[in-house]
């Protein structure tokens, strides 16, 4: 399935975790009683609220503050937004509105969007397959260091049943066949993978291809944030923050944000950086 995102994945260079001696989140960077005017003047305030919501599966409220920041062009937003109209979630789906979503931000620089689209055009199956775009929209990712991108650009052309499992797993999820994706990232999560473990974590939380199990999907979240993946990371922490999956803790939020963020997560980057000095 597609995740959502404030800017969530790219290149995790390798920092020391510098979590004993982290910046303390202010409560007004992810107030919940935010505005318009507060996610216009902060918007990552804005779509971390929204992701909050969004995980809390209140879809209506994450779409308000999304189409607020897609108003000034925000690529996260029209990202986020194109998540919802691909996926039919809070809203009938739509795969034309979501294609212009996803191409709007992807040319604001979302490689998020330009890792979707390149799955999309690659897979054919949501639309026609045309692999020149698809290898447009996956050197873009690429090149900002998107590790998937550069994974799928190693086996663009290839039948699925040549491919390595994970990439098999990330075809056959792109492609709406999500309960075949699921047999195909367990093993490979039980085995270790943490990036397969966090793939398998959001379908547990979206309940696409699985029983929607909040309690699972925070164990293995929890468990690919443990072995450093900065995505798992980061979701953990928004559990922590919001409840959902794990108690509410915002000291254990705060310090896997911090641990996402040193490894140069774009998100939990934003976040912290959007807190008042």
């Amino acid at each position: 399935m597609t995740r959502p995102s404030t800017a969530p994945r790219g290149p995790a260079p390798r920092v020391a975790l510098r979590w004993l001696a982290m910046l303390t989140l202010s409560a007004s960077v992810f107030a919940q009683d935010s505005d318009r005017a507060d996610w216009l003047r902060n918007p990552a305030m804005g779509n971390y609220k929204a992701y909050a919501e969004f995980k809390m599966a209140r879809y209506a409220e994450a779409r308000a503050v999304w189409e607020t920041l897609a108003e000034v062009g925000n690529g996260d937003a029209l990202f986020n937004l194109a998540i919802l109209a691909e996926d039919g979630l809070g809203e009938p789906q739509d795969l034309r509105k979501a294609e212009s979503l996803y191409q709007a931000a992807a040319h604001a620089g979302n490689f998020k969007a330009q890792y979707r689209l390149g799955m999309l055009y690659s897979d054919g199956t949501r639309w026609p397959a045309d692999l020149d775009r698809a290898r447009i929209y996956l050197n873009l990712a690429a090149r900002h260091g998107d590790r998937d991108a550069q994974a799928r650009l190693q086996t663009l052309g290839l039948p699925p049943d040549e491919m390595p499992p994970l990439a098999r797993a990330e075809w056959l999820a792109s492609a709406g066949r999500h309960e075949e994706a699921a047999r195909l990232y367990r093993p490979l999560a039980d085995g270790g993978d943490r990036r397969a473990q966090t793939r398998l974590a959001w379908m547990y939380e979206a309940g696409r291809g699985v029983p929607r199990d909040l309690q699972e999907a925070a164990r293995r979240f929890a468990s690919a944030a443990e072995a450093g993946e900065a995505e798992a990371q980061y979701a953990l922490a928004v559990m922590y923050r919001t409840g959902v999956g794990r108690p509410r803790d915002d000291t254990q939020s705060r310090l896997w944000l911090q641990r996402a963020a040193d490894q140069g997560y774009p998100a939990a980057r934003a976040a912290l950086a959007a807190q008042p000095r």
